[in-house]
């Protein structure tokens, strides 16, 4: 495999990722790390995908912690 082959499919399986975690992020995760995000729309949730999907590890990172620092609730 080339090494721009290796590279797109690196990038394509972070996407994924990202976006699956986006999603699961969006519909629980975000109101759980942030109370402002409390009662937010579709609307709110539609436009802070992206920038989740783009950021997921750093997210994933942060709402782990937060579980962790409340001894597993949510």
């Amino acid at each position: 495999m080339r090494a721009a082959e290796w590279f797109v499919n690196l990038l394509t399986a972070y996407a994924g990722a990202g976006v699956a975690f986006g999603i699961a992020f969006v519909l629980g995760g975000v109101q759980r790390i942030d109370p402002g995000a409390k009662g937010a729309g579709p609307g709110f949730r539609l436009m802070i995908l992206p920038g989740v999907a783009a950021l997921w590890p750093a997210l994933l990172l942060r709402w782990v912690r937060h579980r962790t620092v409340l001894g597993g609730r949510s």
